[in-house]
């Protein structure tokens, strides 16, 4: 995928090649979604909570008689039908959090990245050394690049003068490559990355995990590879079957001719058998 550049004045000064398989997926959006409604759970506290007939304070006594009153029997005040009574079936604490493998959450962020970068909604930029901390700075690289609705700003590190800039204003914010998510993502109209911050997630993206947390990733393997490995691995287990059975046809063999030896008479021992006879 051919990419442009802009500087902080909004002009194209390079077109860069980056990686089809992290800028160019195309879009799934039953992932996505999975992946967005996994976000937005585990972002909840679950802290919400009612109280029952029993949590309610007070209600121990009957309010009256069970007959001869006319009135329908009752036999607490804090029953569900009353007011200030307890709630049946009310929330209670929780915890909504959802898991999501490593391999889902990258997918979902590659489709994101490239469904973005098709809608002309991702814009490279070479540098941010402009901004100073200064609101009015973050404003004139807006106003430079074109950008009027809310904006996510990613960058290699975190940047604290661009950090200060952004936070007096409502529509834009700032990211860490490393956090970057798919919900992040598609909060925002426009994701302005640095050149810095799109190479490592090219090179960090394109890794497929593989194996134990923190064992690192591998290009993922083909079906070709998969085959070949098979068939060496048949190979190899014939090959040795084919070594023990010959090194057992061998040994059956000598035990064989040793038997047959030994059974037949020599001709000195016929000699001396016919001397001690005579």
């Amino acid at each position: 995928m051919e990419a442009q550049v802009k500087n902080q004045q909004g002009v194209i000064v390079e077109t860069v090649e980056l990686n089809d398989a992290v800028f160019a997926v195309p879009m799934n959006q039953a992932l996505v979604h999975q992946s967005l409604v996994t976000y937005l759970l585990n972002k909840r506290q679950g802290t919400h909570d009612t109280k029952t007939r029993a949590e309610v304070s007070g209600g121990g006594r009957k309010p009256w008689a069970q007959k001869h009153t006319g009135r329908a029997r009752q036999g607490s005040t804090r029953s569900p039908q009353w007011r200030h009574g307890g709630v049946v079936f009310g929330p209670h604490p929780r915890s909504y959090r959802r898991g999501m493998t490593r391999r889902t959450r990258r997918q979902a962020l590659k489709c994101v990245l490239s469904e973005k970068a098709r809608q002309q909604h991702l814009i490279f930029i070479d540098s941010l050394d402009t901004i100073n901390g200064k609101t009015k700075s973050m404003v004139e690289l807006l106003n430079s690049l074109g950008i009027s609705g809310s904006a996510l700003m990613v960058t290699r590190e975190p940047l604290h003068p661009m950090i200060k800039a952004a936070h007096n204003l409502q529509k834009v914010w700032t990211l860490p490559v490393a956090l970057l998510n798919a919900q992040e993502l598609l909060s925002r109209e426009t994701v302005i990355m640095t050149l810095e911050a799109a190479r490592w997630a090219e090179e960090t993206l394109a890794l497929e995990p593989h194996g134990r947390r923190g064992s690192g990733g591998r290009p993922q393997a083909t079906l070709a590879d998969v085959v070949a490995d098979d068939l060496a691995e048949d190979l190899e287990s014939e090959v040795e079957e084919t070594a023990v059975a010959a090194q057992s046809a061998v040994a059956s063999q000598s035990n064989e001719d040793g038997a047959v030896d030994s059974s037949e008479p020599t001709e000195e021992s016929e000699e001396t058998e016919t001397q001690g006879d005579d």
